[in-house]
């Protein structure tokens, strides 16, 4: 299978709202693929955890805020808690949900090495990031490349393209804004090759928002340098307020301006309900994310 990507530009001139604005709800010519959480495999290292948050509310702001207590801050250094077992993805729905498309790119990736924590020791909420993917009879597929990539807790997203591979679709002034430290630094991105059980696993940092979008992780799945899936995954609103509005590296900026429920987002609009993470608070206060691709 392959997929198109969408290339796009911006000059100097254009801010961030009417860049984003121009792409509008542009959808990659890709294969369908389904995000759904299929069954569980093996046993893994085990996480304690507490309260699970909705991870299928649609544009709309329902589900549980996710906290049983205060946020972890610091960054990944301050992640104790260790990567859940398999057993993590047996907490959703099955394979029968309807086939999505995938989602556009967007003009801020570039290619980044593999590696498991993507922070490079920025600040913000400690997250753990677990995706699986699977086939059309959700069985796990491994070997697979899947990369992550999202911004800071600023909106801005890292610039030094050095060293990648695929920087073509890479709008430097738009995605860094010009930031020294940005151009300087590859953080949020990294690729990891999927396990016998189809999974990986990220440390990271719960993003950031900037004007006309929710806060979202960009992904892609790769086999053999072949893509079977562009897309986004985004958070409930319930969660993405709690967060900006409770936690000491968020607060200041506050509410994300475009929410799910708002219908506005350019890239989900008002059809977010298959792209919206599975989140749990661990006991370590920090956050964990997952959520299953299905590529058909």
């Amino acid at each position: 299978m392959s997929v198109k990507r969408i290339t796009t530009y911006s000059t100097a001139a254009q801010s961030r709202r009417s860049f984003i604005k121009q792409m509008g709800f542009a959808l990659a010519a890709a294969p369908l693929v389904s995000i759904v959480a299929c069954g569980g495999g093996s046993s893994e290292s085990s996480t304690s955890t507490t309260e699970t948050t909705g991870g299928s509310t649609g544009g709309s702001t329902g589900g549980s805020t996710g906290s049983s207590g205060t946020w972890a801050t610091g960054g990944t250094a301050a992640l104790t808690a260790n990567f859940p077992a398999d057993s993590l993805f047996d907490l959703g729905t099955s394979c029968s949900l309807a086939l999505t498309k995938a989602l556009t790119e967007g003009p801020c990736y570039f290619t980044v090495d593999n590696r498991d924590d993507i922070s490079e020791s920025q600040v913000g909420l400690p997250m753990q990031l677990c995706l699986r993917v699977v086939d059309s009879n959700c069985k796990p597929l491994s070997g697979l490349e899947v990369e992550v990539w999202h911004c800071d807790i600023a909106g801005i997203y890292s610039g030094d393209t050095s060293g990648s591979s695929d920087s073509t679709g890479f709008s430097s002034s738009f995605c860094t804004g010009n930031n020294a430290n940005a151009l300087k630094a590859k953080w949020y991105r990294g690729t990891q090759v999927t396990d016998s059980n189809g999974r990986v696993n990220f440390k990271t940092c719960f993003p950031g928002w900037y004007s006309s979008r929710t806060i979202h992780i960009h992904f892609r799945v790769r086999n053999n340098n072949n893509d079977q899936v562009v897309s986004q995954f985004c958070f409930t609103d319930t969660l993405t307020q709690e967060i900006c509005t409770t936690h000491a590296n968020y607060s200041g900026r506050g509410i994300q301006d475009t929410t799910l429920a708002s219908g506005r987002d350019t890239v989900f609009g008002s059809s977010a309900t298959d792209f919206i993470f599975s989140t749990q608070q661990n006991s370590d206060g920090s956050l964990l994310a997952w959520k299953t691709i299905r590529l058909s």
